[in-house]
């Protein structure tokens, strides 16, 4: 057979399945794309990752959550986004290797995923209609529209034996070789390769200007917000935090700062798109059991009120024994007791109807809290200031709730735009519903800042410092352990208040060799923390914190 007489090969399966992997990324591309300018008309939380990452969030097992919080930290939500993402690349090239040969089902398969995020979407908490669906729906038609053309442009996949075919295949490399004068002249029939090149551009070309035009119309919903914040002065308080006292602060390199800034101080969350909310709208509405007034009160109103401003310490329930989510900050806010006896509450001892408040977003979190620890004298706040300033949106901006001595999970509402009063018995919120405890006070906890786990210090004095806390009881002592010697007194900075975390040093005489050092802390109940490990669930996690070091 001379060369002449030959037909080109067909096209390995293998490019048909890697073209159909690209028409699939390109049509995942165009409907997340799609789906991010239709939330600009909607809201940013309806649009289908963050939805379909929020419902996952809400149905993750406690002891995943906590997993996650260990492990990333506050980059959990970033993780949780970036693992969508994957998810989302891997089921578009399968989905486009399916189209390749099958590409009405292919195309199905992406209505189907933009079903699962329309569910997503409207399941949430803070969804209030079904627009919550049009992003993920809207997205999918036109993901499953590219990937339908596309496919078309690869060809039906089976061969043709015309002698159409057959002058065909000899200007197209991609066919089988047969003998011209054989029966047959084998190609795939329809593979349009110039067709594809153009509509898999032009399609990538066209989302990528709408998913720009998405996140571009995106942000500006939260222009309003930005500027209500930046015009924002917060009126002085009636009564203001005492001055920290000049040494509750050691001067120890290492030791965590009295004052946490800002910027560091931690966020645990299940937000996965920050609330950005306009102060001048913001309401806040109070009702329910013992209710006698309900209220809807806005920023001005509060504002009004005689501010207080105080020292209080933090501390996250997911917080791991010598973990880092905890901190103090300057809060200025409203007393919420005050507000709430206005509107006729009373505590249960005081033959109050209601023994729970239960807090309410507005991304749809539900926290509650007992009534009693709320109106027992604590200074418990609506606050509206931290550290000399508005709250940052990443606190609840701009307003949030905080209780000196529960941890944040029953207490630290952000965002907050609904207070009910009701029973535990009547409602769960939303920890509670994962098996977390209804009630949780902090644990007196005490953590080695310095020197740092595998640290190798000189032979000599050594300082051993960290940082204590017992909300609401306060720290009254706290001791070191040097591998298993005896536990000997540390040295205690001077006490803000019992609200906040207490500074600790002890002057270690360290020798050559590895050491394991140990803390405890005792709060001013006489209770000293327990040696025994539990985990963050469902209370908050116990034991002694020690650190490994090497002294050369």
């Amino acid at each position: 057979m001379s060369e002449d007489q030959k037909v080109p090969r067909a096209r390995p399966a293998w490019r048909r399945c890697l073209l159909g992997a690209v028409s699939g990324l390109v049509a995942g591309y165009t409907a997340l794309a799609v789906a991010e300018l239709v939330s600009a008309a909607v809201r940013p939380q309806a649009g289908p990752v963050v939805a379909v990452g929020s419902a996952a969030i809400d149905r993750t097992p406690a002891a995943v959550k906590d997993y996650a919080i260990r492990h990333f930290g506050t980059n959990d939500k970033l993780v949780l986004q970036l693992g969508i993402l994957a998810t989302l690349a891997v089921l578009a090239l399968l989905l486009g290797v399916l189209a390749a040969y099958r590409r009405r089902v292919g195309a199905g398969g992406v209505l189907a995923f933009g079903v699962v995020g329309a569910w997503a979407a409207t399941s949430r908490p803070d969804s209030m209609s079904g627009t919550d669906a049009l992003p993920s729906v809207v997205g999918a038609v036109f993901g499953a529209g590219v990937l339908y053309v596309l496919a078309g442009r690869l060809g039906s996949g089976k061969p043709a034996h015309t002698p159409a075919a057959v002058a065909e295949s000899r200007g197209d490399p991609s066919t089988v070789a047969e003998p011209v004068g054989s029966a047959a002249v084998t190609r795939e029939a329809g593979w349009d390769r110039r067709g594809f090149i153009i509509t898999a551009t032009a399609a990538a070309a066209a989302s990528t200007t709408a998913g720009a035009v998405g996140r571009t119309l995106n942000n500006a919903r939260g222009e309003n917000a930005v500027a209500s914040r930046s015009s924002l002065r917060l009126p002085a308080a009636a009564s203001v935090a005492a001055p920290v006292p000049k040494r509750a602060q050691l001067r120890i390199p290492g030791v965590s700062p009295f004052v946490t800034a800002n910027k560091d101080f931690y966020r645990v969350d299940t937000a996965l798109v920050v609330p950005k909310v306009d102060a001048t709208t913001w309401r806040l509405r109070i009702h329910g059991k013992g209710v006698t007034r309900p209220v809807t009160i806005t920023l001005d109103d509060l504002l009004r009120r005689e501010l207080v401003e105080r020292h209080i310490t933090l501390t996250c329930v997911s917080n791991e024994v010598g973990g880092p989510y905890v901190g103090t900050a300057r809060w200025i806010g409203v007393r919420l007791a005050d507000l709430l006896a206005e509107c006729g509450v009373k505590p249960p001892s005081e033959g109050g109807r209601a023994d729970q408040l239960v807090a309410r977003s507005v991304d749809g979190m539900t926290i509650g809290s007992p009534v009693e620890d709320v109106m027992d004298g604590r200074d418990a706040l609506l606050a509206v200031g931290m550290n000399g300033e508005p709250l940052p949106f990443e606190h609840g901006f701009p307003v949030r709730m905080l209780v000196p001595g529960l941890y944040g999970y029953v207490s630290a509402c952000k965002w907050i735009e609904d207070i009910e009063l009701t029973t535990f018995d009547a409602y769960d919120a939303y920890w509670v519903k994962r098996k977390w405890a209804r009630r949780a006070p902090i644990k007196t906890q005490s953590r080695i800042d310095t020197p740092k786990p595998f640290a190798r210090p000189a032979a000599g004095t050594v300082m051993v410092a960290g940082v204590a806390w017992a909300q609401h009881r306060g720290i009254d002592k706290v001791e070191i352990r040097i591998d298993d010697g005896p536990w000997q007194q540390a040295d205690l900075a001077a006490e803000d208040t019992r609200d906040t975390w207490r500074q600790w040093s002890f002057p270690w005489k360290a020798t050559k060799g590895g050491h394991t050092l140990t803390v405890r802390a005792t709060d001013r109940t006489g209770r000293t923390q327990t040696e025994r490990r539990t985990r963050t669930i469902p209370d908050g996690a116990s034991g002694w914190h020690s650190v490994v070091v090497t002294i050369d």
